[in-house]
C-alpha cells in the first residue's frame, strides 16, 4: 500500500503547569529534510526526537514544532535589576519625568528580562515523546489515505495505457501490410528492374526493423509489475519511479518503430498517461 510524502499530525497535551502542542507537517523530497523548530531549553532532546521522527516518516521535506505555553503561576522570566537600575540611572540624567515612567522605559530595554534555564523534568519529556508518537500516527494516517487516492488514480492510468495497448495490438495487425505496399509502390514509382527474390528478402529484412511484437510484450509485463509492486505492503516510490522508467523505455520504442499515423495516435496517447503518473509519483513514499 503506498503513502503519500503530504501529510499533517498535531496533539496538544494539558501538563500541571504548561501546554504543550506537537504539530508535525511533511511534503514530497528525495530524502528526508527534516526542520525543527524547539524552545532552547529542550535542544538537548533534539537529536532524540529527530530520531523518532525519522524512523516513522523515512522521506519528505519534515516541519516539526514543539510549543511550550506556561499556564501555571510560576514563571522563568525575571527582572534583571542591576540592568534597569543602570538604564533608570542613565534616563533620569537625560529625561525629567517622575520614576514610574523611567521604570517604564527602562522595562522596555534590551535585557531588562532574564530567563533562567531550567532543567528538562524527565516526567515532562516522557509525555513529550508519547504526544509525538500520536502525532506521528496521525500525519501517517493523513498520508495512508492521501496514497489511496494516487493509487486509485494509478490503477485507472494503468489501466488506460493497457486498453490503449490493446488499440496498437489491433492497428498492427494492418500496420505491417500498409508500410509493405507503401514501400512496393515506392520501388514500382522508380520504373526500374529489381531481382524479385532480393528485392523480398530486403523488404522482409526492412520490415523485421518495424516488428514491435517484443516491445508489445515487454510493456505489458512492465504495467502488470507496476500493479503488483502498487499492492505490495510497503511503499516504494522509488521502485515505482524506475518501473515507470522502463515503461516509458518501451513506449517510446513503439512509436519511433510505428511509422503508421494512427498508430502514433495511440502511442501519444500512452505516453500522456504516462507523464501524469510520473507528475504524481513525485509525491509517493
Amino acid at each position: 500500500m503506498i503513502q503519500s510524502m503530504t501529510g499533517f499530525g498535531k496533539h496538544v497535551i494539558q501538563l500541571p503547569s504548561k501546554k504543550i502542542t506537537i504539530e508535525i507537517k511533511s511534503l514530497n523530497s528525495k530524502s528526508l529534510d527534516l526542520n525543527a523548530r524547539i524552545p532552547s531549553s529542550y535542544k538537548e532532546k533534539e537529536l532524540q526526537l529527530r530520531k523518532t521522527i525519522a524512523t516513522a516518516l523515512v522521506r519528505g521535506k519534515v516541519d516539526f514544532s514543539l510549543y511550550v505555553e506556561n499556564t501555571g503561576d510560576e514563571t522563568t522570566s525575571v527582572i534583571n535589576e542591576v540592568v534597569v537600575r543602570q538604564y533608570m540611572k542613565q534616563l533620569s540624567a537625560i529625561a525629567n519625568v517622575e520614576d514610574a515612567h523611567l521604570l517604564e522605559m527602562a522595562i522596555r530595554m534590551p535585557d531588562a528580562m532574564k530567563t533562567e534555564r531550567e532543567d528538562i523534568d524527565e516526567e515532562e519529556f516522557v509525555a513529550i515523546e508519547e504526544a509525538l508518537v500520536v502525532a506521528l500516527k496521525e500525519i501517517n494516517i493523513f498520508r495512508s489515505e492521501e496514497g489511496q487516492v494516487l493509487d486509485d488514480d494509478f490503477v485507472t492510468r494503468i489501466t488506460t495505457i493497457k486498453n490503449l495497448l490493446i488499440d496498437v495490438e489491433k492497428l498492427d495487425v494492418d500496420r505491417l501490410s500498409t508500410i509493405r505496399e507503401r514501400l512496393e509502390k515506392a520501388v514500382a514509382d522508380l520504373a526500374v528492374n529489381l531481382d524479385a527474390n532480393r528485392f523480398e528478402q530486403e523488404l522482409i529484412y526492412y520490415l523485421e526493423k518495424y516488428d514491435i511484437t517484443e516491445e508489445k510484450v515487454r510493456l505489458t509485463n512492465h504495467l502488470d509489475y507496476f500493479i503488483t509492486t502498487l499492492k505490495s505492503v510497503d511503499s516504494n516510490g522509488r521502485k515505482l519511479g524506475f518501473i515507470c522508467q522502463e515503461i516509458g523505455r518501451e513506449i517510446n520504442t513503439i512509436g519511433s518503430k510505428a511509422n503508421f499515423a494512427p498508430l502514433q495516435q495511440v502511442v501519444v496517447q500512452m505516453k500522456d498517461e504516462l507523464e501524469k503518473i510520473k507528475e504524481q509519483m513525485l509525491n509517493v513514499l
